[in-house]
């Protein structure tokens, strides 16, 4: 027996696995909302599959617009003994038939058969989603990726699996760069992945990324965090001359600051800050320079101003890009000198 079959055999000791290390099963359900782990996740199961059985027959079902007995159909043995993989995507919005249907295949799967459910989130089937669960079989769940630490360890696990090399400053400039989405971010990876002759560094990074708007809102609030009031200036009104939009520029502005006042306030090494806050530990010592630059009243005045900013440029002003400019220079003129 091939060794996916002996793998989807019987269900999993441990039904929890990661986009990552998920092997195929008689079932396996693919869930959450982010459709690029989503999508990757079932593309690790086929590739699995048909690495050990090129022969395989690959079927893919609509959850919302199924046919009563579909599933069955597809997954029954054929003629020439292939195995079956049945892939059904849109299960958050299954109809009652499908839900009928596979509630009725759970009770007895076929063995030659790997049946991946891709279910997008909510509480549609849910009664299916337990009992997926409650079985045992491998359960993947595809969250968005909403810190910045978990985008950078996104980063740093890309180019470990590519037996590739790059610093951790490149990997905070890459997810500053084109974190927002995960998708854009993979793809960065795979781009630099496959140019980069030695190790990655940030130079490469902005070589490649450094025009994206993002790169450039962070580098404007890190010249305005390191009291350099001309550079992030002169920085802003380039972005802004270029077309940049003002929201994310003071969102920049605002993350940097959230940063440096939680840091402030822990107490601990940098690991424990880290472990504590969910952040890499070079960010938190990177910070931790940061802080030395401030008082607390500099601090608290530049949180407001960027507060108040972040109001501004979301319809409160009729001049936005006034609302930036003021809270760039007040936050360069509160870095403490010396």
């Amino acid at each position: 027996m091939a060794a996916a079959q002996k793998a989807r055999s019987k269900p999993a000791t441990s039904a929890t696995a990661t986009w990552r290390d998920v092997t195929p099963a008689r079932v396996v359900l693919i869930g959450g909302p982010e459709e690029y782990l989503g999508i990757r996740a079932m593309d690790r199961v086929r590739s699995q599959v048909r690495a050990a059985e090129p022969d395989v027959e690959i079927t893919r079902l609509n959850a919302g617009s199924y046919e009563p007995g579909s599933l069955a159909m597809n997954v029954s043995p054929s003629l020439f003994g292939e195995s079956k993989l049945i892939e059904v995507e849109s299960a958050e919005a299954m109809n009652d038939a499908f839900l009928a249907d596979a509630l009725k295949y759970l009770a007895n799967p076929e063995p030659d058969a790997v049946l991946v459910v891709r279910h997008g989130g909510g509480v549609r089937g849910k009664k299916l989603l337990d009992a997926i669960k409650s079985a045992g079989w491998p359960v993947v769940d595809c969250q968005p990726l909403k810190k910045d630490a978990d985008k950078s360890a996104f980063v740093a696990a890309e180019f470990k699996a590519a037996s590739r090399r790059i610093e951790p400053e490149a990997v905070h400039a890459l997810v500053n760069a084109v974190g927002a989405s995960l998708s854009e971010l993979a793809a960065a990876c795979s781009q630099l992945i496959a140019d980069a002759a030695t190790a990655v560094d940030t130079d490469m990074v902005d070589r490649y990324y450094g025009g994206r708007i993002e790169a450039t809102a962070f580098k404007v609030a890190d010249a305005a965090l390191a009291g350099n009031g001309p550079l992030a200036l002169s920085t802003l009104r380039h972005a802004l001359a270029t077309g940049a939009d003002p929201v994310p520029l003071v969102a920049a502005l605002a993350a940097k600051l959230r940063t440096v006042a939680k840091v402030a306030g822990a107490q601990g090494s940098s690991a424990q800050i880290a472990r504590q806050l969910g952040m890499q530990p070079w960010l938190v010592e990177q910070a931790q320079r940061d802080v030395r630059r401030w008082t607390p009243e500099g601090l608290v005045r530049s949180i407001q101003v960027t507060a108040e900013a972040d109001a501004q440029v979301k319809g409160l002003s009729r001049d936005p890009v006034y609302a930036v400019e003021h809270a760039v220079t007040v936050i360069a003129t509160s870095v403490r000198r010396g």
